[in-house]
């Protein structure tokens, strides 16, 4: 049962940056009322950086629901590393709080994902050919 429940947390995490990710693709004012090319230039980068943010997004998302630690812990750190990116700039930016609360939430519970998923021979995560060459 709770192997059950870990996997329904990380579809339900997978699916709020797969949302996130066709946000940073939508032209114009998207569903949720943001213009993220606005949005970016006003924080100071590039309008184009929204993509380039939703594909990290979108292959976080992806590595969170296939059903492997390295595959889920890959996909957790990326997406610490989005994050972190994001709360350092709602932070310079002085965004307000309920537009910026979303950020560090995410953050701590992709760094309990990746917890959870740390593998056991760091080794294996740097060379994974090594590995699959192992099995055979």
């Amino acid at each position: 049962m709770r192997k059950h429940a870990a996997t329904v947390v990380y579809w339900i995490v997978a699916a709020e940056f797969l949302l996130g990710a066709v946000t940073k693709y939508w032209p114009g004012v998207g569903p949720f009322g943001q213009d993220y090319a606005v949005r970016f230039a006003d924080w100071g980068y590039p309008p184009w950086f929204r993509f380039a943010v939703g594909a990290l997004e979108l292959a976080c998302a992806v590595l969170l629901v296939i059903p492997r630690r390295r595959a889920r812990f890959l996909g957790a750190a990326g997406l610490v590393f989005v994050l972190t990116g994001a709360v350092t700039t709602h932070i310079v930016s002085h965004d307000p709080v309920q537009e910026s609360l979303s950020a560090p939430i995410h953050l701590v519970v992709a760094g309990v994902i990746a917890l959870l998923n740390w593998p056991a021979q760091w080794q294996r995560l740097l060379r994974p050919w090594q590995a699959d060459a192992a099995r055979g």
